[in-house]
């Protein structure tokens, strides 16, 4: 053990009992990187959590990439129909990034009852459709079957279900305008399953049933169908995979991600790296400053020390590890502790759902959190190291002591 660490240690058994005023000012330090710790922890959580679940939540109801017709336009229902015989489906095996892909079409229509009215798009779906990407959301009843005859099942949500007063098993007539005629052509159709994803977008608007009562209000062939959604296996390269979705349709198909589609809403998740960004600066700066005050303390008091240990021999580089190795201690302890209770903080939310959001806001109802080890090594090594380097400039100031002057300080 070298000298420098053997008198850090000495030091720090001895700075609790030296003086009431600089032990409280230490535990403020240890305090402040506590709480930035804390602080810090749950703003990437939760950032990361958000991003990541609202993502996954638009993913899930429209698909990573949609491949529609070009001479469509870029409302929700789909006017011109595509052929379903298509190369890339089903299995779109001309880009391998691509997991699934699902045949589907939309009309709007007008739900009806003896109070009310409200205006919804049907969704219509296949056999292909994947279930298993909304499990999560199915609140009651369960999931209609397409695979065999025309069936008059459907999935309602419980925003529009509540609003409209209906329950699990009623039956629901939606009326589609001709645009020819002008007149309503009603279909039945019975609630046998209901959902909430508090994607508002969504459950305010959007009714699920079989695509072929879609084909038949359109007069469409069998095998035509509005647009089909496209799932890949990495979210990230969205974009890299879409350029390649589009090189491999045909020359009258676009096709666009869910980025594009819903510019508005991951613009607005954007944000959040800067809010978490700057959290992160913040807490740095307000525990840095911290660890600088309690440093000056520290090297006030032991102004004696210093001068005799300079009588000694002993370099200014060598007293100054002595104070930094100290500051390192008080460090560790803060980042003890801060990661002690935020990732404690964390699991709680993550288990028992303490917070909760409004789901009109944040399109959770519940605030989620993520974050994984590399994040939690990566912030304290960062906050360590920043710390310290913020410590070495009040560290000079030693070398400023004179050793005559400092021996008779009082």
């Amino acid at each position: 053990m070298n000298l420098e660490y053997f008198i850090a240690k000495r030091l720090n058994g001895a700075t609790s009992y030296k003086s009431s005023a600089s032990s409280t000012i230490i535990k403020i330090a240890i305090l402040a990187i506590t709480i930035g710790i804390v602080m810090m922890l749950i703003a990437i959580a939760v950032t990361l959590g958000l991003q990541q679940k609202i993502r996954s939540k638009v993913s899930a109801f429209n698909g990573d990439i949609l491949v529609s017709n070009f001479d469509g336009n870029n409302s929700e229902e789909t006017v011109n129909p595509i052929s379903i015989n298509q190369d890339f489906y089903p299995d779109f095996t001309s880009v391998p990034e691509v997991t699934h892909v699902q045949a589907v079409a939309t009309r709007a229509g007008i739900i009806r009852t003896a109070t009310d009215f409200e205006g919804v798009i049907l969704k219509g779906l296949g056999a292909d459709y994947d279930w298993s990407r909304i499990d999560d959301y199915l609140v009651e009843g369960r999931f209609p079957e397409f695979s065999g005859d025309l069936t008059t099942e459907m999935l309602m949500s419980r925003y529009l279900a509540n609003r409209l007063g209906f329950n699990l098993g009623d039956k629901v007539i939606i009326y589609f305008i001709n645009s020819e005629t002008g007149k309503p052509r009603p279909v039945r159709l019975d609630i046998v399953g209901i959902y909430e994803s508090a994607y508002q977008e969504f459950d305010k608007v959007y009714v699920m049933a079989d695509i072929r009562h879609v084909q038949r209000v359109n007069r469409w062939k069998k095998d035509e169908v509005g647009a089909f959604e496209v799932f890949v296996n990495d979210f990230d390269k969205v974009q890299d995979i879409n350029n390649k979705v589009y090189q491999n349709t045909g020359s009258f198909l676009r096709s666009m991600t869910v980025l594009e589609r819903n510019r508005n809403i991951f613009e607005w998740i954007k944000l959040f790296d800067f809010n978490m960004a700057l959290i992160i600066a913040v807490m740095i700066l307000v525990g840095g400053i911290n660890m600088i005050v309690a440093l000056l303390v520290l090297i006030l008091e032991r102004t004696r020390m210093i001068g005799v240990l300079k009588a000694l021999g002993s370099s200014d580089l060598s007293i100054r590890k002595v104070f930094i190795y100290n500051a390192m201690y008080l460090i560790f302890m803060g980042l003890f502790w801060g990661n002690f209770i935020g990732l404690g903080f964390i699991l709680i939310q993550k288990y028992a759902g303490v917070i909760t959001l409004n789901p009109e806001t944040y399109y959770v109802s519940v605030a989620p959190v993520y974050i994984t080890v590399g994040h939690v090594i990566a912030l304290n090594v960062g906050v360590f190291i920043l710390c310290i380097l913020m410590l070495l400039i009040p560290s000079y100031i030693i070398t400023k002591i004179s050793p005559v002057k400092s021996i008779r300080f009082e």
